[in-house]
């Protein structure tokens, strides 16, 4: 054993004694159904035996089948058997895996906590989905197995020792040596699982901070750097999983030699074991054995073993090791379009009549002096090489503090439209922007404080009233929180809930509840963008119409995809999306305009 996996192994096996110390009852039960798959095993073999020996041989059929049956009702018994042993498990496994998410879910925030390392823990996603659920499965398998094998093999060596102690110096000599060759096999495969592991978190550490500088990347000319620094990952990756399968060859060499050389030396001995006094029937009776109970634990030990047991100690080691030093990050250079100023904004050009799709950048320009809101430039966004373009080279301007109504066809891009400015989506071409910056690419911290997207379908956790409601903003006073509360009409609910500190319980909240609590959290954010995609569908049109009130009353700017015609009669200005141009105008304004516009209209108003 290497230093590494000694190391691993003292640092875990306090937590595992903690952890098995605490749940007694539950291993006492499973070895209780263990026994009864030991008796289980030893009555098959030995039923097997008697009925040929004392039966069949012996001029008794009756006596043959008696024993038999014997054997069938041992079989069947194993169901049974399976059974507990399977609800006794998950008594063990589940609350391994709870234990393991909670420590991965601690050590990621204390990263990000203040006073904390504050990095980034990329490699929390693995943990918390590719390395938990193989600790989960990898702990399972290594339980059932090791139970199975100690028990099952107990009750067949024993029957074989019952039926004739000669069978023994036949069967464990190719046993023992099956064993001894996948013993060998245990350390070179823990440390290729190890490197495996490692190569994964790097080929998905890299892919992260790759993918947020991709606009970097191509404006610095730095990208075949990173394609080549990737390229040597992905390479990595696959000698890691090589060696691993090289390993995994010879373990099932060794399988074979433990799970058929036993059965081979057995038929060889035949004319030696009768010479020694061993019956017809015992020698069935040791095939039985073999073939129904001993080699097919075996095969399943060492099968989960081999891959199981060296996963279970790297992945633990991974989650429950200390925290690796920090790597000092080293100081950034400038890089073009990497600032968080906003850049210098060209002069407006005066416009007029309607605008399309593939107008200039000003076509939907509101003359301000500050940046605007939002701004779209030549954006194009195909979800696919080949496909038809969504949004296809839209220009649009948003001045701060306006409202804006989003309508179209279902399907059109509407949604599609809010992601881009949210920064969730990249745009095939052309450039987003809020606030003046440049959205695609930025950190989720970044984009956080620039807008705040509310979409269909409500988020709402399990913690007090209060902390959903200011979950986007940390600091709230008491008044402005009732203020709030009062403007949205949520004070009946927040009553119902017995007030601010109660817990919430999102699944007794309706649909529009959920909704009215999000939007709630919208409203106390600092975020200076609200973004509602189709946000307010859940609620009745007069809950619909207070709360886009109290939403275009707050400080900022609001756009939203409309769901009924009245969003689009209240904004300052709706942009129509239909596939072909797009228009933007006042409701008035669009009716004379847009007949898309006019057909929404009346299909709203039947």
């Amino acid at each position: 054993m290497t230093s590494t996996e000694a190391g691993a192994l003292r640092r875990l096996a306090p937590p595992a004694r903690r952890f098995l110390a605490h749940r007694k009852g539950v291993l006492i039960r499973l070895a209780l159904w263990s026994l009864a798959e030991s008796g289980q095993a030893f009555l098959v073999g030995h039923a097997v035996a008697r009925s040929v020996d004392e039966g069949f041989l012996a001029g008794d059929p009756r006596r043959g089948l008696l024993w038999l049956g014997v054997a069938l009702v041992a079989v069947l018994s194993g169901a049974r058997v399976v059974r507990g042993v399977f609800a006794q498990l998950a008594g063990v496994t589940e609350p391994l895996r709870d234990g393991l998410v909670r420590h991965a879910v601690d050590r990621s925030m204390a990263r990000a906590a203040p006073g904390g390392p504050g990095r980034t823990d990329r490699a929390a996603v693995s943990r918390l989905t590719n390395q938990v659920e193989i600790a989960r499965d990898s702990f399972a398998g290594l339980v059932l197995t090791l139970r199975s094998f100690v028990f099952t093999a107990a009750g067949a060596l024993l029957g074989l020792l019952s039926l004739h102690p000669a069978l023994l110096v036949v069967v464990l000599p190719p046993l023992a040596a099956g064993l001894a060759l996948f013993l060998v096999t245990l350390r070179p495969m823990a440390a290729a699982q190890r490197r495996a592991l490692a190569a994964d978190e790097a080929l998905g550490e890299h892919a992260a901070s790759a993918r947020a500088a991709l606009r970097d990347l191509a404006a610095c000319g730095t990208g075949p750097g990173a394609e080549r620094h990737g390229a040597d990952l992905v390479a990595d990756a696959a000698a890691a999983a090589r060696t691993l399968a090289g390993w995994a060859a010879v373990r099932t060499a060794a399988l074979g030699v433990a799970g058929h050389l036993p059965v081979l030396a057995l038929l060889v001995a035949v004319e030696w074991l009768r010479g020694h006094g061993v019956s017809v029937g015992a020698l069935l009776g040791a095939f039985t054995y073999l073939v129904q109970s001993l080699l097919p634990a075996l095969h399943t030990l060492m099968t989960a073993l081999g891959a199981a047991g060296s996963r279970l100690l790297v992945v633990l080691d991974r989650i429950l090791g200390p925290e690796p030093e920090p790597e000092p990050e080293p100081e950034p250079e400038p890089e073009l379009g990497s600032g968080l100023e906003p850049e210098p904004e060209p002069a407006s050009e005066p416009e007029s009549g309607p605008s399309t799709a593939s107008a200039p950048a000003a076509a939907f320009a509101v003359h301000t002096a500050a940046a605007p809101a939002v701004e779209l430039r030549s954006v194009t966004l195909s979800y696919g090489v080949r496909a038809e373009p969504v949004l296809d080279a839209l220009d649009l301007r948003v001045a701060p503090g306006e409202h804006l109504a989003v309508v179209g066809p279902s399907g059109i891009g509407k949604s599609t439209l809010t992601r881009l400015v949210a920064g969730t989506l990249a745009p095939s071409r052309g450039e987003v922007r809020v606030a003046g910056r440049v959205v695609t690419g930025r950190p989720a911290a970044e984009l956080a404080a620039l807008r705040v997207l509310v979409p269909q379908d409500a988020y709402v956790f399990s913690g007090t009233v209060g902390d959903n409601l200011a979950y986007l903003r940390t600091d709230p006073s008491p008044a402005e929180l009732d203020a709030a509360v009062e403007a949205f009409g949520l004070a009946p609910l927040v009553e119902r809930l017995g007030g601010l500190d109660a817990t919430v319980r999102p699944a007794e909240l309706s649909p529009g509840e959920r909704q009215l609590v999000a939007l709630v959290r919208a409203y106390l954010s600092p975020a200076p963008l609200l973004l509602l995609d189709e946000a307010t569908c859940h609620l009745d049109p007069a809950s619909e119409a207070r709360a886009e009130k109290a939403l275009a009353g707050r400080s900022g700017t609001l756009v939203v995809v409309a769901h009924r015609l009245s969003s689009a009669v209240r904004a300052d200005r709706t942009l129509v999306l239909d596939g072909i141009r797009a228009q933007s105008g006042t409701h008035a304004e669009l009716l004379g305009r847009s007949p898309l516009y006019r057909d929404l209209t009346g299909h709203w108003n039947s």
